[in-house]
């Protein structure tokens, strides 16, 4: 049910709410409270809470924390998220563009075909989290990282990996056309027909991602890379030679 004034969660000291059916208007009057009350800067805590298909656009939630919530379509367009927290949600299609996550964290989270164009995520971290199709066009991501993450089918152009030791990504049929991953080191992890188009790799240790599916006229952006004996076999297959 949707939180009301006799809501219990809603008067609390901790302005923690759990097992509940948000609208925006309930988000308000909880930001209200916070902000109302002066002797208590705890941010606020969501638990179990359902808020999908709300609109919770450009509302200052700077340190909340979600843990286990559903976020399901639900828009954060320019909010203000920075140093929030967000642990085991649901979160299919919801909508981050423009928002100021900066410092943000996100683990174990299910955000598929999620979009942050345009987003500050700045120092924003993502563990565990599935990322498949999500939309990173435009955003500000110095210090920006991923670890344990699928990110098959993103659009990543343009982000910088560089130096950045990346953990069992994988970034199959994504879109990393420009992206910097010099003198990164491949964790684990797959480039699986990436879309490589102009990615930078001058120094990368390769040697253990999958490189499958690497086509001739994208072999060459791999110089000054590290790859394994096996890896070459791969990509001189593509020249139509065989290795003995």
């Amino acid at each position: 049910m949707p939180l009301d004034s006799t809501t219990p969660a809603a008067a609390a000291p901790s302005h923690a709410v759990s097992d509940a059916t948000l609208t925006r208007a309930d988000v308000e009057r909880l930001i209200g409270a916070r902000h109302a009350d002066s002797g208590n800067h705890a941010p606020l805590h969501f638990t179990d809470c359902d808020f999908e298909g709300t609109d919770l656009s450009r509302l200052d939630l700077r340190g909340a924390e979600f843990h286990r919530c559903t976020i399901v379509e639900t828009s954060f367009f320019g909010a203000s998220l920075a140093h929030s927290r967000w642990i085991r949600c649901r979160g299919r299609e919801a909508d981050f563009g423009s928002a100021d996550l900066v410092d943000a964290a996100f683990q174990s989270s299910d955000l598929n075909n999620t979009s942050w164009r345009r987003a500050k995520l700045a120092s924003a971290s993502f563990r565990g989290c599935k990322l498949t199709g999500a939309n990173f066009e435009a955003c500000t991501a110095l210090g920006l990282s991923f670890v344990e993450t699928l990110l098959v089918g993103a659009h990543l152009r343009g982000l910088s990996f560089r130096k950045a030791t990346l953990q069992q990504l994988d970034f199959s049929d994504a879109d990393v056309a420009g992206v910097d991953f010099r003198e990164a080191i491949f964790d684990g992890g797959s480039l699986r027909n990436a879309h490589l188009k102009g990615a930078r790799f001058d120094g990368a240790d390769l040697r253990e991602a999958d490189l499958s599916g690497v086509r001739l006229v994208d072999a060459a952006l791999f110089k000054g890379a590290t790859i394994s004996h096996q890896q070459a076999a791969v990509l001189v297959t593509e020249l139509g030679l065989r290795v003995m």
